[in-house]
């Protein structure tokens, strides 16, 4: 082989030395871009903020609602459950993004006010006024009297009722003259209380006796034994049937004397007639028919701009005289979530919306002075793809008026 050929294929190896090298560190480069990419990318999955709830619960209502499904599902999404040291004073602790609280008694009103004055950008679930008004059961129900939605196909209302403030005025005869019995006797006060939950159904006006002013005494409403319970978390509404109290016949009326509490409801289907007692205990939940979703949906949406609450939930009944006209008999802050189905998903969407609109709002007020639109802002947040929709419906879909 010639000289020439000897340093044509030297050069030639050499070459494909090099080119090899060149590849070989591209493909290094190129695989260490993508790995870094792929933890980007994980890491972006993850939240990239932890937003502080803090929770002031009774101990019976701490546990039935922090349960660890919930706690957990809500640190995926960047949202630490943390719970409030009542033994500590409030200003001691945090900081909190938001507050969660159901707390009966002054001290602690105190300390929460206290805190929020301290801390003007805490958003409190819900405000200590808005949750007074439900604390009396006149001022609670004057809310759905006072609500203005339309009205169609399906009506609802109040069921008739009067305040008794004195024992003298059971026993005047004009005070019942707007009623008819049976009559539900309710004390006035709807504090959380283990009295604020006795209850009566009375039948005749003898049966007055043993209630103790002041009590609301509510007329009561045959409804096929079955109560619908709309519980309603910020733009969302779900509702469920339950059992109630089983109708009362005129017939039937004649034959019962006094009262009966409702821890002792089940002396109510102790009757002669075995066919009346069976149907109730036998009744199937399933063959009840759901009010109209938009119909709820639109209740709940005014009662949640009337009374300016977050978490609550409403009980209603279907008058089995009318069919297509429900009452609302009761509303309760911060009821028993745990018992509605996917309450934890619902209340961690919750929370995120919570802490998002907040982290929005300063984003806003930022912006605003950077000169950027709070439109463009305002396009980042909503349905975040979780299926929060799943069987809930959402208040903002419904049609202003």
């Amino acid at each position: 082989m010639s000289p020439v050929s000897r340093s044509f294929l030297k050069a030639l190896r050499d070459l494909r030395s090099y080119i090899f090298c060149v590849v070989a560190r591209n493909r290094e480069q190129f695989c260490r871009r993508r790995g870094r990419g792929a933890r980007a990318s994980s890491m972006a999955e993850q939240p990239t903020s932890r937003f502080a709830v803090g929770y002031a619960l009774a101990p019976k209502k701490r546990h039935s609602f922090i349960q660890p499904s919930l706690v957990e599902l809500a640190r995926g999404r960047g949202i630490d459950l943390v719970p409030i040291d009542l033994d500590r004073p409030l200003a001691e602790q945090g900081p909190f993004d938001c507050i969660l609280h159901k707390l009966y008694g002054e001290a602690w009103k105190a300390q929460l006010r206290q805190y929020t004055e301290r801390n003007r950008g805490v958003v409190v679930l819900d405000p200590l006024e808005a949750i007074e008004r439900l604390h009396n059961r006149i001022s609670m129900l004057q809310v759905v009297s006072e609500l203005r939605v339309p009205q169609e196909k399906e009506t609802f209302g109040i069921p008739k009722q009067i305040v008794i403030y004195d024992q003298f005025a059971l026993s005047e005869a004009g005070t019942l003259s707007a009623l008819r019995f049976p009559l539900i006797a309710k004390p006035l006060v709807a504090d959380g209380s283990a009295k604020s939950h006795k209850m009566a159904l009375v039948y005749h006006r003898d049966g007055l006796l043993k209630q103790k002013p002041p009590v609301v005494l509510q007329e009561f409403v045959n409804h096929g034994g079955v109560i619908f319970k709309v519980y309603v978390v910020g733009d969302y509404v779900r509702c469920v049937k339950r059992k109630s109290l089983p109708d009362v016949s005129e017939e039937k009326l004649e034959c019962l004397e006094g009262s009966v509490s409702f821890s002792q409801v089940s002396n109510l289907t102790a009757t002669e007639d075995r066919e009346e007692r069976k149907y109730y205990e036998t009744m199937h939940l399933g063959e009840a028919e759901m009010p109209p979703l938009s119909f709820i949906t639109e209740i709940a949406r005014g009662l949640r701009k009337a009374m300016k609450l977050h978490l609550f939930n409403f009980d209603m009944i279907r008058d089995t005289k009318v069919g297509n006209h429900y009452l609302v008999i009761d509303i309760n802050y911060f009821p028993g979530y745990a018992k509605m189905p996917s309450y934890e998903a619902v209340l961690t969407d919750f929370f995120w919306d919570i802490v998002h609109q907040k982290s929005d709002d300063q984003l806003g007020s930022t912006a605003k002075n950077d000169g950027v639109s709070n439109d463009a802002l305002e396009s980042s947040t909503g349905n975040d793809g979780d299926g929060r929709n799943m069987g809930i419906h959402h208040l903002g879909a419904v049609k202003e008026r």
